[in-house]
């Protein structure tokens, strides 16, 4: 049960909108989870449901079979941590002070040494020193992802629930196959979650243990990548028209735009 995160029944309503609509799903740890969809299809509120952030108008969460609603801000926030698409800083600190922002629920001990270890892990000890707002924008995203670890590092790794709202964006090649890798590794060590918003199909692909599509605020369609990313099923839920055929490098799906 505590390695078990549950939606039973998820509605959001805004106005007259229903944002998502009767949305259940189970998510485990050492899985990597992709989340997909054509624009508008919900995604980013669904992940801000899934980590409390936002308050369903129906269902409910259970992260260790309790509700998310029952849990303090402290435990739930050494529990999961979310990577939004842009976070916007009224404060320009140096990297690594913006890296150690995750590790408020734990407090200060180990934290220059946690911090230290992470910013290596994940390829930002080139930005120590420099100050946020002269970052690209994929630098501020590994940056973002780094505070994301920090908040779930204990043990020497992160355990929990990581949240991740399309983190490949902003980023080249070099970083987006580096970030994706990553995290494919983290998870294998089955004490972590993750879960992706991902646009590039082939990406969710090539990493993701189970991809959930998203259409008009509904959970159309789920399980292994060569289960979801059919040329109908796209057709159907994208209105694009594509061809499907097997990796080059691997028998997993990738997905071509027809001409």
């Amino acid at each position: 049960m505590d390695n078990v995160l549950t939606a039973e029944h998820l509605r959001l309503t805004l106005g007259q909108r229903q944002l998502i609509d009767d949305v259940s799903l189970t998510l485990n740890y050492g899985e990597m989870v992709a989340l997909i969809g054509p624009n508008g299809a919900g995604k980013s509120t669904l992940l801000r449901l899934l980590t409390g952030f936002l308050v369903p108008s129906q269902g409910q969460c259970y992260l260790a079979g309790k509700p998310l609603s029952q849990w303090t801000s402290t435990a739930l926030s050494r529990s999961r941590a979310m990577m939004l698409q842009q976070t916007l800083l009224r404060f320009d600190w140096p990297v690594e002070e913006i890296v150690a922002m995750g590790r408020a629920p734990w407090g200060p001990k180990r934290m220059c040494d946690i911090v230290h270890e992470i910013m290596m892990l994940t390829g930002c000890e080139t930005l120590f020193g420099r100050r946020y707002s002269t970052l690209s924008g994929g630098e501020q995203q590994r940056a973002q992802l780094a505070r994301s670890l920090a908040q779930l590092w204990h043990n020497g790794a992160p355990e929990g629930w990581l949240f991740l709202d399309e983190p490949t964006s902003a980023l080249d090649l070099y970083h987006q196959q580096h970030l994706l890798r990553l995290l494919k590794t983290l998870t294998a060590g089955r004490a972590l979650h993750v879960c992706v918003v991902l646009h590039d199909l082939n990406l969710a692909a090539l990493w993701a243990d189970r991809i959930l599509l998203l259409h008009k605020g509904k959970l159309v369609a789920q399980g292994a990548p060569q289960q979801v990313l059919q040329a109908e099923a796209i057709a159907k839920w994208y209105g694009a028209e594509v061809c499907v055929a097997a990796h080059p490098g691997s028998k997993t799906p990738h997905v071509f735009l027809s001409p």
